[in-house]
C-alpha cells in the first residue's frame, strides 16, 4: 500500500511543492491549510491521491480531532511535514507588536507540537513513521528584527533533537530542514504586508525555491529505514552568516 503524508501549509510556497513532489513520489498526501479554495485546487490538479483538509493551526481543538476526523483508508500517516508557519514584522523587540509575537508562537510552536503529538502514538504503535519539521536558518543565526521568529524555529531545532531521544527504539525518524533565504513562496509578503517591500528582499539573487525543499525532503524519505538525517541547514549560494557586529560612537 502506498504510504500517506500529512503536509500542513500546503496551500503555497513550500508545502505546496512538497505535496506535488510528495504525489509524484507514489505517496497519498493529505494537504492541510486554511484556505479550502486552494486546497480544492490543488486537489484538481494532483487528483484523488491527494485529500484536501482544511485545518487551522491556530485551533487546538480541530489538531486534536484530526486522527479521528480524517476519512477511512486516510488515518494511518506514515509521514508527517510540519511545514505550516509564519513570520509576522521585522521590528527590533522594544518596538515589535505583542500580537505578531503571540501568532508566530501559536502557530509555529504550539500548533506544530499539537499536531505532533496527536500523530505520533499512531507512528510509535505501527513502529514506523518519518516526522519531518521546516525550522530555518534564523533558528541558528540571530539578526536585528528576527527576535520571536528566530526563537520559535530555534524551539524547532531543539523540540526535534528531543524527539529523537524519545523515539530511540522505535522506527519512527525525525528530521529538521534549515533553509535561509527561500523565494517563490508568500513568506516576505505575509511578513512585511507590502508586495514591493516582499519582492525587494530577493532583488539581485538567486534564491532557494520551493522546489528545492521538495527534493530535500523526497531525498530524506528515500533513504533505507535504518538511516535518519537529524538536520540538514542549507542557505542559497548567495546567502551566508553576516558575522558579528559592533555599534561604534555609543555614550557611556
Amino acid at each position: 500500500m502506498k504510504q500517506i503524508a500529512l503536509v500542513t501549509g500546503a496551500t503555497a510556497g513550500l508545502g505546496k511543492a512538497i505535496a506535488e513532489r510528495l504525489i509524484h513520489d507514489g505517496y497519498r498526501v493529505i494537504a492541510t491549510g486554511r484556505r479550502q479554495e486552494r486546497l480544492d485546487e490543488l486537489a484538481g490538479q494532483l487528483g484523488p491521491e491527494l485529500l484536501p483538509f482544511r485545518l487551522d493551526m491556530d485551533d487546538a481543538a480541530a489538531i486534536a480531532a484530526l486522527p479521528g476526523s480524517l476519512p477511512d483508508g486516510w488515518r494511518d500517516v506514515d509521514v508527517l511535514v510540519n511545514n505550516a508557519g509564519l513570520a509576522l514584522g521585522m521590528e527590533k523587540a522594544q518596538d515589535a507588536d505583542i500580537a505578531n509575537w503571540q501568532g508566530m508562537i501559536s502557530t509555529n510552536v504550539t500548533g506544530m507540537v499539537e499536531l505532533t503529538r496527536v500523530l505520533l502514538p499512531g507512528m510509535v504503535a505501527r513502529d514506523r513513521g518519518h516526522v519531518i519539521s521546516l525550522g530555518s536558518t534564523a533558528g541558528i543565526y540571530p539578526y536585528t528584527g528576527g527576535n520571536v521568529y528566530g526563537a520559535t524555529k530555534a524551539f524547532v531545532r531543539q523540540f526535534m533533537r528531543n524527539l529523537r531521544c524519545d523515539l530511540l527504539g522505535h522506527n519512527v525518524r525525525v528530521t529538521n530542514l534549515e533553509p535561509g533565504m527561500c523565494g517563490g513562496s508568500e513568506f516576505s509578503n505575509v511578513r512585511l504586508r507590502d508586495d514591493a517591500k516582499a519582492a525587494a528582499v530577493y532583488a539581485d539573487t538567486k534564491p532557494l525555491q520551493p522546489a528545492d525543499i521538495a527534493e530535500t525532503v523526497a531525498w530524506v524519505l528515500s533513504l533505507p529505514r535504518h538511516v535518519n538525517i537529524n538536520e540538514i541547514e542549507l542557505m542559497p549560494v548567495c546567502q551566508s552568516a553576516g558575522g558579528l557586529s559592533v555599534a561604534r560612537g555609543m555614550k557611556e
